[in-house]
């Protein structure tokens, strides 16, 4: 063995042994190669185990958890499945099926969920998923067996990314799913003719704070401008800041308080017709709302937290929702 090692290498591993020890003490741990029993990371995504001990997906660049605290199927279900009542109305719709949009698709987690409640529902469905990348949806595609969501559609969602769209059946529904990987508030504004409105919409972007350009007054006022006069159609969000539903109001929706999930005591549902919401937001929260110092509607892709300006005061005690309230609440600031 001697004769064919020599002598002077083992100087040298015990030096790059040495070495490397004391690079170890000194370096923090690359964040690509992390691996404990919570946590598991591949560049710009990780897996992590969330309050409720399910596990979820997390951007490592954004620092956001998708679905934090109770899970991605907990909450989809709570926020998207019940409060939209799409099983319901999938049996209700006519010929042309219904159309959900799933804006912000992530891991896919908010668009199979609502699949999954569909099983027993004869019906079309029409998802239209859009997002900028289609990277976090192949991270949780490879981690399908801890994230749990994904048994039975498998085959579906590869089609999804090797090709876009993908049309299968799903027990007594039929599925036609469509992927447009692009700049959502770009493509708002020149939809191709070939998307059609939605009945629902899952609306699941980054928080205002680190996405800004997802919950401006235009992009909302665009997205009721693609739904036709009469037609009823509803969305749901995780958020409740008094921000957002003032710019949905003034975009043309009805607005109002939706169920809890997880640590949030409400999430927000708008809609084209009152009778979709079954808590319209009411004089008490027009009230809190007109003293907010934190409002006014983003007009801009910037983030930032004002009191209403006149106009937007003005057109949101104009809005119908609040046409039958006796008498107009205290303009005082908070």
């Amino acid at each position: 063995m001697d004769r064919l090692i020599p002598r002077w290498i083992f100087p040298l591993c015990a030096l790059c042994v040495l070495g490397g020890d004391i690079l170890a003490r000194i370096l923090p741990s690359p964040r690509a190669i992390r691996i404990d029993c919570r946590t598991v990371i591949e560049s710009d995504y990780e897996l992590v185990q969330v309050a409720s001990g399910a596990w979820s997906v997390r951007s490592v660049r954004d620092s956001e958890t998708f679905h934090p605290v109770i899970g991605p199927v907990a909450e989809a279900e709570a926020l998207y499945v019940q409060q939209l009542r799409i099983p319901d109305r999938v049996r209700a719709a006519g010929p042309d099926g219904f159309v959900v949009w799933d804006v912000g698709l992530g891991a896919a987690a908010n668009v199979l969920s609502v699949l999954r409640a569909l099983s027993d529902v004869p019906g079309e469905v029409r998802v239209e998923s859009f997002d900028h990348t289609a990277a976090p949806l192949r991270f949780a595609r490879r981690h399908d067996s801890a994230l749990g969501y994904f048994h039975g559609f498998e085959s579906a969602v590869d089609g999804l990314l090797e090709q876009r769209s993908v049309r299968f059946q799903h027990g007594a529904c039929t599925v036609h799913w469509r992927f447009h990987e692009a700049d959502f508030p770009t493509l708002l504004q020149r939809l191709p003719s070939d998307i059609p409105p939605p009945d629902a919409v899952l609306f699941d972007a980054f928080s205002p704070a680190r996405n800004p350009i997802m919950w401006t007054l235009p992009l909302f006022e665009s997205l009721h401008r693609r739904i036709p006069t009469g037609n009823a159609a509803s969305l749901a969000t995780y958020s409740r800041s008094t921000l957002l539903r003032v710019t949905l109001l003034l975009a043309g929706f009805w607005v109002g308080a939706g169920e809890a999930t997880g640590e949030k005591e409400e999430t927000t549902l708008a809609a084209t017709r009152p009778e979709l919401i079954p808590r319209l937001l009411d004089a008490q929260w027009l009230g809190r709302a007109l003293r907010s110092t934190s409002a006014e509607p983003l007009r801009e892709p910037i983030y930032r937290q004002a009191p209403l300006e006149p106009a937007s005061r003005e057109a949101l005690l104009a809005h119908p929702q609040f046409a039958s309230i006796p008498s107009i609440p205290r303009l005082t600031t908070a």
